[in-house]
């Protein structure tokens, strides 16, 4: 009778469980808008936390390769030194690339708007004697008014000069508030880095204080998984880079465009941003080099192009995949249905993701396979 009572309880449980979910999901999909409102409004709150935590993961991966190698000799500030180490090392690259190529792009841009005026300025001051005036195009070209066209140019730069001022000052407050919350998550994944041993601690014992065991230890794992998968992915993305940089550079030499060490380390740090990298590489590049060879701009981009498709078909998905253990086709299916679903950030972290969700399946199938495999022992031994 007590089993009976016990048993009527836990149904009762199991149906109040089951009809307080259907409820919920039915008021969340019925109000889905001001979730979504109130999701993103807390998102805008804790947008230096949440940017913390990404900055977190991304220099987790070179502070552990530099703590457990580089520093494994030394006892003490051991933590704090790769920390220091991390950052100069990430934002050396970064700044050592804007170094070398801001300057010879503002000098490229620079150059085509005098090119592009003296060569209007040219166009004006042809005379029936010249060469052009025996070719077809003569009365075509005689028909366009290139002092107007020069004079119009002009205009426009002056009046965009003056409306870019005007943008340039409304976009400082943005600059600034940007900078100050970059800082602020900066200074978080300090925090996070320098204590994460101890942050671990905390949230694991939160979660199985609070949560029934079998799910908390689930959670934690899960955890531990992605963590790794995210680190792996860190280091598979630097590896790709390096090596399409470094293939760049090989090919602008062998076709003897020029600026190749420099276009090859740009299209190498760029190649860490999903499609909008390789968008700003290729431009910037094409601007530089088309200042010395329109010929070689053209070869350029065809090249890149080129490139980039092999890249992105043939060395990503074995270098990446390698790296976290996902076979190609998985690594290519998670970056086209992430960049199908959220753009760049979907291509970013569609592949640590499906990692993570290969990885735990095939663990959950060798399990299950197991217990399949002994219940089926002990009914034969039965």
């Amino acid at each position: 009778m007590f089993h009976d009572s016990e048993n009527r309880r836990k149904d009762a449980k199991w149906c109040i469980g089951v009809i307080s979910i259907c409820i919920l999901i039915y008021l969340g999909i019925r109000h889905i808008g001001n979730i979504a409102n109130a999701v993103f409004w807390l998102m805008g709150v804790a947008k230096p936390l949440w940017i913390g935590c990404i900055l977190a993961l991304v220099l987790n991966a070179p502070m552990s390769v530099i703590e457990s190698k580089a520093l494994r000799k030394v006892y003490r500030g051991k933590r704090p030194l790769a920390i220091l180490l991390s950052l100069l090392l990430i934002s050396g690259i970064f700044i050592g690339v804007a170094f070398l190529v801001l300057p010879e792009l503002l000098n490229a841009i620079t150059l085509l708007v005098e090119i592009i005026s003296n060569g209007l300025d040219q166009m004006a001051a042809l005379d029936n004697s010249s060469a052009l005036a025996q070719t077809p195009l003569a009365d075509f070209m005689g028909k366009i008014d290139w002092l107007g066209l020069k004079n119009q140019l002009e205009s426009w730069l002056k009046e965009e000069s003056g409306a870019l001022v005007g943008r340039a000052m409304g976009a400082a407050g943005s600059l600034v508030s940007g900078v100050v919350t970059f800082v602020i998550g900066l200074v978080f994944a300090i925090y996070i880095l320098s204590g994460k041993k101890k942050l671990k601690t905390q949230a694991c014992r939160l979660l199985r204080v609070w949560l029934p065991n079998r799910l908390s230890e689930t959670l934690i794992h899960v955890a531990s998984v992605c963590s790794g998968t995210f680190k792996m992915f860190i280091a598979g993305q630097a590896t790709e880079a390096i090596i399409l940089g470094t293939l760049c550079m090989i090919g602008m030499m062998i076709l003897r465009i020029p600026y190749a060490p420099m276009i090859g380390a740009l299209v190498g740090v760029t190649a860490l941003i999903p499609i909008v990298g390789a968008f700003v590489g290729t431009i910037v590049g094409a601007v530089m080099i088309l200042t010395v060879d329109p010929f070689k701009a053209v070869v350029f981009v065809v090249f890149l192009l080129i490139l980039q498709q092999v890249e992105g078909n043939a060395i990503y998905p074995r270098v990446v995949g390698s790296k976290i253990k996902l076979p190609a086709i998985w690594v290519l299916a998670a970056v086209t249905i992430g960049g199908n679903l959220a753009g760049p950030l979907g291509m970013l972290l569609g592949v640590p993701a499906a990692s993570a969700a290969y990885a735990l399946m095939k663990e959950a199938t060798d399990l299950r396979e197991q217990r399949t495999f002994q219940e089926v022992k002990n009914n034969e031994s039965a």
